[in-house]
């Protein structure tokens, strides 16, 4: 049994010591950048690109996030259909008092299952269409010099359920995104990249990621659509 648990001491010595290699090889500090017309400007290039106008139109969204959370948002009324496992929410964006809860197809009271639905909606939404949301309320815009060209820097002073996170958008000749870099609360390591190349042009016009390629691995979108 002492052998057992020397061994198992020795297992987590190396994977405590290779997380720490990981981080300190890995981490990188929030690049500086400047806030102002030029960073304004390539925001705008970014949501030209992605044809911003259909996606402003485009009145329902679907999409799944890991195969495990499903969603339908109806963007006109403010409400989502946000479901996993044996929970259905009909969540009021605006109004979140008027959200209902279904557990088993049963209306109930809940509040804890309420905000997990508001977590899993702004976290999973957010992967499906961070880029149009640059000019909203509570966002400050920084052009960076990385790797010799202009990237954006995005940072959430407020809104959402982890303000203050900040990503650098690495764009192409056109302005289409192709990945960003994150500098979040959830992650220890400062800079982790995610691609955001996998894009499809739904019915309705807009653009939108079907999945994003992470260390960790793949963050899979599913069936993505976009129509009036």
């Amino acid at each position: 049994m002492k052998k057992v648990f020397k061994i198992i001491g020795v297992i987590l010595l190396f994977v405590t010591v290779g997380l720490g290699v990981l981080y300190y090889t890995s981490n990188e500090s929030l690049p500086k950048g400047e806030e102002g017309i030029e960073a304004d400007a390539l925001a705008s290039k970014m949501l030209n690109i992605l044809n911003y106008e259909a996606y402003k139109n485009t009145r329902f969204l679907e999409w799944s996030f890991r195969g495990k959370h499903f969603y339908k948002w109806d963007k006109q009324e403010n409400t989502v259909d946000v479901s996993w496992d044996n929970n259905k929410i009909i969540l009021d964006t605006k109004s979140p008092e008027k959200s209902k809860v279904f557990v088993d197809a049963k209306l109930v009271d809940n509040p804890e299952i309420l905000k997990k639905a508001t977590d899993y909606f702004n976290n999973d939404s957010f992967w499906l269409v961070a880029p149009y949301k640059v000019f909203e309320d509570g966002i400050k815009r920084k052009v960076v010099s990385y790797n010799d060209k202009k990237a954006l820097m995005i940072t959430y002073t407020s809104g959402g359920s982890t303000p203050g996170d900040s990503y650098l958008w690495i764009l192409d000749e056109s302005g289409k995104p192709t990945s960003f870099k994150m500098w979040v609360s959830i992650i220890p390591t400062g800079g982790m990249k995610a691609t955001w190349n996998d894009w499809a042009t739904t019915q309705s016009g807009a653009i939108l990621p079907t999945k994003h390629q992470l260390p960790i691995g793949t963050l899979d979108m599913g069936d993505v659509k976009g129509y009036n």
